[in-house]
């Protein structure tokens, strides 16, 4: 689909959507229009709803009230216009699969029964290993590559219906910095190049910091839109949370202290774009 014919309408429409676990209301009142090629970082405490909401958006979880929309369409199973990356997790050491087959059922997966090799699979995963940066392990064992080189083959995964949403729920866990710049960067051009539009859950804001436009940042049922240079203030964060929390500048790093039930290294960066909701 032309760049002309997404902008018809918005990526992602979330309209006064809340989702509660049980009796604890995760979210409630959330609305967010994302456009094509807009990057937003969704972060929070662990439970706030973070990978709720991208299951959410996957189809996988209804929700409590509100509606999504992708592409104009109601949020459904299976569809082809997001992409999702998940969190890296190595694969184990005998797992016989080679690289390019792990690409491979990206290509192939939105298919009905067994993933029957069409014409022309073969050229697309080679094109996709090469977006990634894969092309020289494609016929290695994917068990015995490193967690960036196998995150490298998700990210393939996840752009093999060139999608117009990407999901990408804290996809740079457990990678060394140059492999959270390289896959950055991988997931950064998609956006670029194909106006991609990205929603990226993440507890450090640093790796991607100077791609992002906007910040979701949901905790305790309660939620801030807006650009880094709004969201992360202490007097914002204080605000939300009802607590004491000082966001302090450490270099050209953002260090958030006293976030209640976050994880000990709960570190953002600095940059800008939104307006708080």
């Amino acid at each position: 689909m032309s760049g002309a014919a997404q902008r018809e309408n918005p990526v992602l429409e979330i309209s006064d959507a809340s989702l509660h676990r049980g009796d604890r209301e995760l979210w409630s009142g959330l609305d967010l229009t994302v456009e094509p090629g807009e990057f937003i970082a969704v972060l929070g405490p662990s439970g706030s709803g973070k990978t709720t909401l991208l299951r959410s958006i996957l189809g996988l979880q209804p929700l409590s009230s509100g509606t999504i929309r992708v592409a104009g369409e109601p949020v459904h199973r299976g569809n082809s216009r997001i992409g999702y990356i998940p969190q890296q997790r190595s694969l184990a050491p005998d797992t016989s699969m080679r690289a390019r087959d792990l690409v491979a059922l990206g290509v192939q997966g939105s298919r009905f029964g067994l993933p029957i090799p069409h014409r022309g699979d073969r050229a697309k995963v080679d094109r996709l290993l090469e977006a990634v940066g894969a092309s020289h392990f494609a016929d290695r064992r994917v068990g015995l590559l490193s967690g960036g080189e196998q995150q490298r083959l998700r990210v393939g995964q996840a752009l093999a219906d060139e999608p117009a949403l990407l999901l990408c729920d804290e996809p740079l866990s457990n990678l060394d910095l140059a492999n959270q710049v390289a896959v950055t960067d991988i997931i950064d051009r998609q956006r670029r190049e194909r106006e991609a539009a990205v929603l990226f859950v993440t507890h450090d804001i640093n790796p991607i910091l100077g791609r992002v436009d906007r910040i979701l940042y949901i905790a305790g049922g309660r939620f801030l839109l807006g650009t880094p240079d709004e969201v992360l203030q202490t007097r914002v964060l204080t605000d939300l949370y009802g607590t004491p929390v000082f966001v302090l500048r450490a270099g050209d790093r953002l260090v958030v202290v006293g976030v209640p039930d976050a994880e000990p290294h709960h570190d953002h960066g600095d940059h800008e774009h939104g307006g708080a909701a």
